[in-house]
């Protein structure tokens, strides 16, 4: 089988394994580990779309992570898309008012991040043992919201690792804290970091840049890895159900053979978008990837201008997963589209760091030209989520809002009529407040999550899933808070050094 290695996209490391780069998550140079060529699907569109979810997951996961034996990857499939997943479709495509949804929250955590972050914990002590790792490893995220209770509920308990999760104190829904502060598991730390998850993210960056800390970790048996989607082992898991969303709309004779879909993803830190232009690259027909964003439009002005600017205000929305200024991921994309530079790679992301903003060649913008952004306001965000309630009875939360809205005013100005995917992120139970919020019209917040969820389940008849219902009285288990200026502190301290 063609071999994939993982280059830095700094310079820094190249020719690691794929199992190395998931054990480091992030390159000792602060870059991301990338592919060094993009493999192609060796099985037809058609073979795949005979196969289930765990089949195409094999397919495309054996592409990228060419050092897992077959019985290895197989192995941490199954243990990941099993009986956790309310659905056997692991992945379902819905279709409302003239466009497929495709729902990434049938998981334990009812959001998409359950997707990689069922298998992550598999891939992470597979490659441990397969590079005689003997530290434990200890698992460092900052999550705007989903990606600590996932990787949380991926991680507890299991045996040689530790989980540490930040989080924006005040900048997660009620619910999103509640599944956080209440997750089980004798490793699993949760940590309310006072600024906001930009802040979270680059004090995580910088504590895996501290090599004096990474000795001093060392020393006391542990090391670092990560569960964002900067770690390549939470990316590749992504590619997999644009592969699989695809072939379920050619298996159903829905679309015609080779002919090219839209997928339009709710837009934060990148990697979720990235995925499904990974998917294109080993052969998936694409047409447009349609990069959506709330008020924090960085990524949109970013795509309109070739200006990447995080200087501005940050915006606290009801899409709080989205509410980033720094996506993390687009440097991937940047490392593609400079022809693999990793020295002007480096010197973009110094600039970032230093003055905030960058600017890409003309150049670059044209190999970034499958990719086009929108950006959805809060008010637009809840009108369509009552627009598309009351037309369809389908009930999205407010990242589905702000996919669905940017991608019908696309629509309407386009007049492209490509089939198109949306990637469902959450289920609306998880933005409870929000989501009665919209369906009412009225801006009322008044009542509390727990009573507006029992309402919820009244008006759309979609049963309160068990995610939501065992947290209802569970115990808080969490009680830390931290400045960002603090995190390498409470990372010692938790782990007793």
């Amino acid at each position: 089988m063609d071999q994939i290695k993982y280059n830095s996209t700094r310079g820094g490391e190249s020719g690691i394994s794929a199992s190395r780069a998931i054990l480091e998550g992030i390159s000792k140079d602060g870059g991301l580990f990338m592919p060094d060529h993009f493999p192609a699907l060796d099985k037809s569109l058609r073979e795949l779309a005979d196969m289930d979810y765990r089949g195409v997951a094999y397919e495309v996961m054996k592409l990228f992570l060419t050092d897992y034996t077959e019985e290895e990857l197989k192995n941490c499939i199954n243990s990941a898309y099993d009986e956790k997943f309310d659905t056997p479709e692991i992945a379902p495509l819905v279709y409302a008012d003239g466009v497929y949804y495709l729902e990434l929250f049938h998981g334990r955590t009812i959001a998409f991040k359950d997707m990689a972050l069922s298998i992550l914990p598999h891939l992470m002590t597979t490659a441990a043992k397969k590079n005689g790792v003997t530290n434990e490893i200890v698992i460092l995220t900052a999550t705007s919201g989903d990606t600590g209770k996932a990787a949380m509920a991926g991680f507890a308990d299991v045996p040689g690792t530790r989980i540490i999760v930040f989080y924006p104190k005040g900048g997660v829904s009620h619910v999103q804290e509640l599944q956080m502060l209440t997750q089980k598991g004798d490793n699993t730390y949760v940590v309310g970091e006072t600024g906001n998850f930009d802040d979270a993210q680059t004090g995580v960056k910088k504590i895996f840049g501290d090599r004096a800390f990474a000795d001093r970790l060392a020393k006391a048996g542990f090391q670092l890895s990560s569960a964002n989607s900067i770690n390549i082992g939470r990316l590749i898991p992504q590619v997999v159900y644009y592969v699989y969303a695809y072939t379920r709309l050619l298996g159903t004779h829905r679309i015609m053979p080779g002919e090219k879909v839209n997928f339009t993803v709710p837009t934060g830190n990148f990697g979720n978008i990235l995925a499904a232009y990974f998917a294109k690259r080993i052969g998936i027909p694409v047409n447009r990837l349609i990069c959506a964003s709330n008020d924090n439009k960085v990524l949109y002005d970013f795509f309109q201008t070739g200006t990447y600017d995080r200087n501005r205000e940050f915006i606290l929305t009801t899409s709080p997963s989205m509410d980033i200024l720094i996506s993390s991921n687009l440097e991937r994309l940047i490392y593609l589209a400079c022809g693999e530079d990793a020295e002007e790679t480096r010197k973009l992301m110094a600039e970032l760091a230093e003055t905030g903003k960058y600017t890409v060649t003309p150049e670059m913008r044209e190999r970034m030209k499958d990719f086009l952004g929108g950006y959805a306001t809060q008010e637009e965000n809840a009108a369509e989520i009552r627009r598309l309630f009351e037309a369809t009875h389908y009930l999205i939360d407010t990242h589905t809002g702000v996919a669905s809205c940017v991608y019908h005013a696309y629509r309407e100005n386009t007049g492209d009529k490509t089939v198109t995917v949306i990637s469902s992120t959450a289920s609306p139970y998880k933005f409870a407040s929000s989501v009665m919020s919209a369906i009412r019209g009225d801006g009322e917040k008044k009542k509390d999550d727990f009573a507006l969820i029992d309402e919820m389940e009244r008006v759309s008849g979609v049963s309160i899933p068990p995610a939501i219902r065992e947290i209802r009285n569970a115990e808080i288990r969490h009680h830390h808070t931290c400045a960002p200026a603090e995190m390498e502190n409470m990372v010692a301290e938790l782990l007793g050094l």
